[in-house]
């Protein structure tokens, strides 16, 4: 079966193709579905999900369970109205997931998406992510980027983003961009600031900042209001809830100190869902350990990542106490 379904093919003008899936903050998943939203973009391709992804799950609404469903991808074009006449414009291509795939399907499921972009004369890639910070919720989200060759790396510094010069962009948001550059595309990554303390929060801001900075680059106009009401009313929310923390509830002998209100802040991510895809992984992980204890590893440092070691402890431990039972 073709994993590949294109409904209409475009003849688009030196497209960039955009890339997202969840993460932490949904940064990038909420910044390229806001871009889809706001330039009108049109469906034209899907990847059909079957060979990537599997089922860890029913969806329960209005206490009736829903029928499982892989996740999407989707693939959108939009043509740019200034590109008439004139060679210095770029149309868009965006493709967009609501998880991330299985990580061992990763290369034929990027080689996918490649295939397609190069046929439609791609030859820039832009990516989203999160860049967890020690900020606090009501700073601005500064703008971080890699790049896949010095010569946009140079051309990047000129907007006074800051370079990620170490480290690594874990999962689609940043694999993919490497995978590209393998395949002969070149392209940059942006990533918007998020606190340490809200990466299971979804946060318009950050995505609104990566955005800002893509319509900069790539002289694409992106009408940001909407998702800066949208920002305004998550910090709103976040206040309310570390105010009402700190004040306690009416008749309490005595307001929490501003130290205890750090802490709340760092444990906030608790409170907060994780992203779908990262549940998925946290379990597959978690199976994988029943098999093989020595895969625990693994799965330790996903559930400290994420801050949700406390919430999976118990089920954590028990992988162990079968294992020695198993011994016995």
């Amino acid at each position: 079966m073709e994993a590949l379904v294109i409904n209409k093919k475009p003849r688009l003008k030196k497209p960039y193709l955009v890339v997202a899936w969840p993460g932490m903050g949904e940064v990038a998943f909420k910044a390229a579905k806001y871009l889809i939203q706001s330039l009108k973009a049109q469906e034209f391709a899907r990847i059909i999900p079957d060979e990537f992804f599997y089922l860890s799950g029913s969806v329960i609404a209005n206490g009736i369970l829903e029928t499982p469903q892989l996740p999407e991808g989707k693939f959108y074009y939009w043509k740019n109205p200034a590109s008439k006449g004139s060679c210095g414009k770029n149309d868009l291509v965006i493709f967009v997931s609501n998880a991330q795939p299985d990580l061992s399907r990763a290369d034929s499921y990027a080689k996918i998406i490649i295939g397609l972009a190069k046929d439609l004369g791609v030859e820039s890639v832009v990516s989203f992510a999160s860049m967890p910070q020690a900020t606090d919720h009501t700073q601005d989200s500064g703008i971080w980027f890699a790049s896949t060759d010095q010569k946009i790396k140079e051309n990047l510094k000129k907007y006074n983003f800051t370079a990620l010069t170490d480290g690594q962009i874990s999962g689609m948001n940043g694999l993919f961009l490497g995978m590209a550059k393998k395949s002969g595309l070149n392209g940059f990554c942006l990533l918007g600031e998020i606190p340490l303390y809200t990466i299971q929060i979804e946060n318009p801001k950050a995505s609104s900042a990566v955005l800002a900075a893509f319509s900069k680059i790539t002289n694409i106009p992106v009408n940001l209001a909407p998702l800066k009401e949208q920002a305004q009313a998550m910090e709103n929310e976040i206040n309310k809830l570390l105010e009402y923390l700190k004040l306690g509830n009416p008749g309490s002998s005595s307001p929490i100190g501003e130290e205890e209100v750090e802490l709340i802040k760092k444990s906030l991510s608790q409170l907060t869902n994780l992203p779908v895809s990262v549940k998925e992984k946290i379990e597959k992980l978690f199976e994988e350990s029943r098999q093989d204890i020595s895969k625990a590893k693994e799965l330790k440092v996903q559930l400290d990542k994420w801050n949700v070691y406390k919430e999976y402890e118990d089920k954590f431990l028990d992988l162990f106490r079968k294992d020695q039972d198993k011994g016995q």
